[in-house]
């Protein structure tokens, strides 16, 4: 009976982590929200918050986990940010230090404005664990619009990220 029991938590395990690797979130279409938030990390989410951001997404987003060395000018630098869209729309978060502060510093950003929608921009891997994490901390009645940006991540990128699902999910449901 044991051996049964674990077969088919194995089982379940698997087809997971397959559902988990092939059914990747994607970008989100050309909705509106009143904000962008955007977990700093692998390449491409920022570029995408920014490109939303310009084409009128959204009138404002907040870059959370931020390095604190990191300085506003260097960041213009790097992304090619004009002085006007920063000053105006741009908000730099130096709290975070990994997925579960990223979520509690946009929390706060969000409360704080009054933010009735946003729309997250983050990598295809890290957006159900991301999404789970923010929801959890959201003032209640805020809209999340997933935008999974594409990527080609390992199998161990996939395999620690599954695992940080689950947790995230667990702890999220008891």
């Amino acid at each position: 009976m044991i051996g049964r029991i674990l077969a088919f938590a194995a089982l379940l395990w698997a087809l997971g982590f397959v559902w988990f690797g092939v059914a990747l979130p994607s970008p989100a279409g050309d909705e509106r929200t009143a904000a962008i938030v955007v977990p700093t990390g692998s390449g491409g989410r920022i570029e995408r918050g920014i490109a939303l951001l310009r084409q009128g997404a959204s009138p404002q987003m907040l870059v959370t986990g931020v390095d604190p060395d990191v300085r506003p000018a260097e960041f213009m630098a790097e992304y090619r940010v004009e002085p006007a869209l920063m000053d105006c729309c741009i908000t730099l978060g130096f709290s975070a230090l990994d997925t579960r502060g990223n979520a509690r510093e946009a929390a706060e950003w969000v409360a704080a404005r009054e933010v009735a929608s946003l729309r997250l921009v983050t990598a295809d891997w890290h957006m159900r664990r991301a999404a789970i994490e923010l929801g959890e901390r959201l003032p209640k009645g805020v809209t999340v619009l997933r935008d999974g940006v594409p990527t080609r991540p390992s199998f161990v990128t996939l395999f620690r990220e599954y695992h940080k699902f689950l947790a995230a999910w667990f702890l999220a449901i008891i």
